[in-house]
């Protein structure tokens, strides 16, 4: 147990309070209540029979407050806590306090998903109990469900929206995969957003910080000093292994980072090539899930949710792109992002809300392109629209969260509409990555 944990008042003296019923919710309340405290679940929309109202008084009766993520800093119920004299933590902060092992954290606008799981996965390889949680939909709050131990090492990936309120997480390395344009719609500017993550080089317990190359130049950018053990990675430096799903950007960066971690702990590389060579890409990440009779093929890229992954994705499809897009908006400068890709992509089919915005847009740039009101709709426009040994990309730039509940449902439905064209036949493998 974290030695903040005499920081965390009496949880026998009175009622904890849990804001939002959702994964990391729950799991901050199965934690309270494993550790013999009464909770009391509040949830704006009533969810698991939560109370709809953080009320003053609710907010004097709770010496400690555990909420979810999606509560930003500046949300009228967390004033209220704050201004009674409670403490306030976000759910994976909390549960550090009462985590036993090693802890890694992994964060950056793309790719970090597969980072942690990687990370995960070649450590077990080698022996190591290791778990994947935070960010991944595995709070890290419901470790002693599984029998986390001190030899246990929880890879956490941490969202912007997890660290940038920590007072006790205490990571002992971490690995920053890159910076762009990402949820500025919580933030509000790039500086605020890189501060956010900055918690997590602040909260550092060993001398293990590894950073891709574009968080290297908005920290300089943005006035941040890294630390003098900082390792900027070089992707083009290193080879890996052929046969790994991690030979081709963007994963090359992932392994390079994974390969740096691996270095500074003295362990053996011929290992984790090994794992690199056994690992899958977890779905909706450059996923070919079809191939058409004329050679066309198709691109599940649901998880770029942002320009900088939507870019990604483009950069690494071959042929002439026609190019799925659109989503709720997260902020960022959308008429700047349909002109760096507009040279890249031959048609644009629009879904979601920021349809409208991106057509003003192509419009103005000469970009061929059509609205759609369905995903489906929106397949098969880019099947009529097809060239011969191109490939037909759905790498959206945007949050799903207009028409679907998750980028997974987003993607499962553009295979769905896919798969139901005439003259198109699904892929031989689950995932394929990006030849070149």
């Amino acid at each position: 147990m974290s030695p903040l944990a005499n920081q965390i008042p009496d949880l026998h003296a009175g009622p904890a309070a849990v804001l939002g019923a959702g994964v990391s919710g729950l799991g901050a309340m199965a934690l309270l209540r494993s550790q013999g405290a009464w909770v009391n679940l509040f949830d704006e929309n009533g969810t698991a029979g939560a109370k709809t109202e953080f009320t003053d008084r609710d907010a004097k009766q709770h010496k400690l407050v555990v909420h979810s993520p999606g509560l930003s800093p500046d949300h009228p119920w967390l004033a209220k806590a704050r201004d009674a004299g409670a403490s306030v933590y976000g759910e994976l902060d909390f549960a550090s306090v009462y985590w036993p092992g090693g802890l890694v954290a992994v964060t950056g606008v793309n790719g970090k998903t597969t980072l942690t799981e990687f990370l995960v996965h070649a450590l077990k390889s080698v022996g190591t109990d290791a778990m994947a949680a935070g960010n991944v939909g595995f709070p890290l709050s419901r470790f002693f469900e599984t029998g986390g131990a001190d030899s246990t090492v929880a890879v956490c990936e941490v969202s912007s929206f997890q660290s940038e309120g920590m007072r006790a997480f205490r990571p002992q390395a971490v690995l920053w995969t890159n910076f762009a344009e990402d949820h500025l719609e919580r933030h509000g500017t790039m500086e605020k957003y890189f501060a956010a993550k900055w918690r997590l080089v602040e909260r550092l317990v060993r001398p293990r910080l590894i950073v891709g190359p574009s968080v290297a130049e908005w920290a300089k950018l943005l006035g941040y000093k890294l630390p003098s053990y900082t390792i900027v990675i070089d992707s083009e430096s290193v080879t890996p292994p052929a046969g790994s799903p991690f030979v081709n950007y963007p994963q090359r960066e992932n392994y390079a980072l994974a390969r740096a971690y691996w270095e500074m702990e003295g362990s053996d590389l011929a290992e984790l090539d090994a794992a690199a060579c056994s690992f899958h890409v977890p779905a909706h990440r450059l996923e070919l899930i079809a191939k058409g009779d004329d050679g066309v093929q198709f691109w599940n890229d649901s998880k770029a949710t942002n320009f900088h992954a939507a870019e990604a994705g483009i950069a690494a499809t071959h042929g002439p792109i026609v190019w799925i897009g659109g989503g709720r908006r997260k902020g960022g400068d959308v008429a700047a992002f349909a002109q760096r890709i507009s040279g890249k992509i031959s048609h644009a089919c629009l879904v979601g809300e920021s349809a409208p915005e991106l057509a003003e847009a192509f419009t103005a740039l000469g970009t061929p392109h059509h609205c759609h009101s369905s995903l489906s709709e929106a397949v098969r426009e880019a099947w009529n629209r097809r060239e011969s040994g191109g490939s037909i990309l759905l790498s959206p730039g945007f949050s799903s969260h207009d028409q679907f509940a998750s980028y997974a449902e987003r993607g499962e439905c553009f295979k769905q509409a896919v798969l139901s064209l005439k003259g198109v036949t699904a892929a031989s493998t689950v995932t394929e990555c990006v030849k070149p």
